[in-house]
């Protein structure tokens, strides 16, 4: 594994994710700094080749990153997030750090995510926005004391994998394209004391599903949002729920084109910066 890294002024965020929206080779990491107005700007690269195009492209500094350097990036994590009044994301990694973010939120659940991998801690914005809408979506289903289920597309951390157990999902299942992200997806459901949650390693562009679910998150790249909405459309339960991120506000118009000539219902789009989220239904679920 290599990294690519740049400091960078706070203001230019929105730019360095749109400029690395749809890289499959490389995944980003922005870190903020309470009180200042600059970021580090991260690239996460399997191969020193994509690293140092990046560093031509753009300047900055390659290192190979050894596996004890995991636990040095992780101490530069974000601060917690609070999901509606339900969750609190935070970076804890061992017990005694869970437990410390437990007497600190006593009326929240506490989803664990150390910063491994790069693979999202719940606070970029089309993640934060698909957790918010997965509680909302959750709470008829929970006062119904009705058993529900949930499929997490584009697993990255986990977390809204994780999210849906701890709100009371019997059925839930999260996939990947990166072996990697399957493997951390894991590992975070074990923290998290969700065992029975289950990630496979797919590829969404040949999935065909052999069962449906009552919600479906596919925090997925646009392109792959377009070219997947048959079987995305596929996997929702009659009367059921599909929610769409990682959409960049410019590709939005487009994207949700393709996925209403699909079948894609919108019935509330999100937009936070320069990212898109949508939630909605499937034509043929409500006739």
């Amino acid at each position: 594994m290599f990294v690519w890294s740049k400091l960078s002024a706070s203001r230019w965020a929105d730019a360095w994710e749109e400029r690395f929206a749809g890289a499959t080779d490389a995944t980003l990491v922005i870190t903020s700094f309470p009180g200042r107005q600059t970021i580090r700007v991260e690239a996460y690269c399997a191969t020193q080749k994509r690293a140092n195009a990046i560093q031509k492209q753009f300047g900055g500094s390659v290192r190979a990153l050894k596996n004890q350097n995991w636990a040095a990036h992780a101490s530069q994590a974000p601060p917690p997030l609070k999901v509606r009044e339900t969750f609190v994301i935070c970076t804890a990694r061992t017990l005694a750090e869970v437990a410390k973010a437990e007497k600190n939120f006593p009326d929240r659940e506490i989803i664990a995510v150390p910063a491994d991998m790069a693979f999202g801690t719940g606070h970029h914005a089309t993640t934060a926005t698909v957790l918010r809408l997965l509680v909302d979506a959750a709470k008829p289903l929970q006062a119904a004391n009705k058993a529900w289920s949930m499929a997490d597309l584009g697993c990255g951390s986990g977390i809204l994998a994780i999210a849906a157990a701890k709100l009371g999902a019997t059925r839930v299942w999260g996939c990947d394209y990166d072996p990697a992200a399957v493997r951390i997806s894991k590992e975070n459901a074990a923290r998290n004391d969700t065992p029975k949650v289950r990630f496979s390693q797919i590829d969404v562009l040949k999935w065909q599903p052999k069962q449906t679910w009552n919600i479906v998150a596919a925090n997925i790249f646009h392109d792959v949002l377009e070219a997947a909405f048959p079987q995305l459309l596929q996997s929702v339960a009659p009367g059921g729920i599909l929610m769409l991120s990682g959409i960049m506000k410019s590709q939005a118009k487009d994207c949700l084109a393709a996925g209403k000539r699909a079948g894609f219902v919108v019935d509330k789009v999100i937009t936070k910066g320069k990212w898109v989220t949508a939630m909605g239904h499937a034509q043929a679920a409500r006739k």
